[in-house]
């Protein structure tokens, strides 16, 4: 004896089998039978509403916030040159961060040397006033001009 009004037919084309315990899928809202529920099975078209996935950084096992439209890949990239906590990440930091300021100069330092004057950072090569044209309130440039 059959039952033609209990249960539902699943909706992927492919199968139409009468399922009695049919489930609905939450982003499409159709119904579909145990083997086809998940979007990769009846390829939902609505999936992206719903599967959303953080990614997680591969050396402190933190999940990186991300917002829609944003690439994971360049995120976890700055989650690990800026916030991430583990060993290696600390150590890929680079020590020379101090860029020098005159105009052309890509030079880098491990500590700041900041002219007295200007207070401005430089690089050894140009971190007297006469090196990298100091602007000064019309103060002389050294003491004894």
């Amino acid at each position: 004896m059959e039952f033609p009004d209990l249960g539902e037919h699943c909706s992927e084309k492919s199968c139409k089998r009468l399922d009695f315990l049919p489930m609905k899928c939450d982003a499409c809202e159709e119904i579909f039978c145990k083997d086809h529920i998940t979007y990769a099975n009846h390829k939902c078209t609505s999936s992206y509403k719903k599967d959303v996935q953080v990614p997680v950084c591969p050396l402190c096992n933190i999940p990186i916030p991300i917002r829609r439209g944003e690439m994971p890949d360049i995120k976890v990239g700055e989650h690990i040159d800026r916030d991430c906590k583990s060993d290696p990440a600390q150590r890929k930091r680079k020590i020379f961060t101090n860029k020098c300021s005159k105009g052309g100069c890509k030079q880098k330092e491990m500590i700041r040397v900041t002219c007295d004057q200007c207070h401005l950072n430089y690089c050894l090569k140009h971190r007297h006033p006469l090196d990298h044209d100091c602007k000064t309130d019309n103060k002389p440039v050294s003491k004894s001009g």
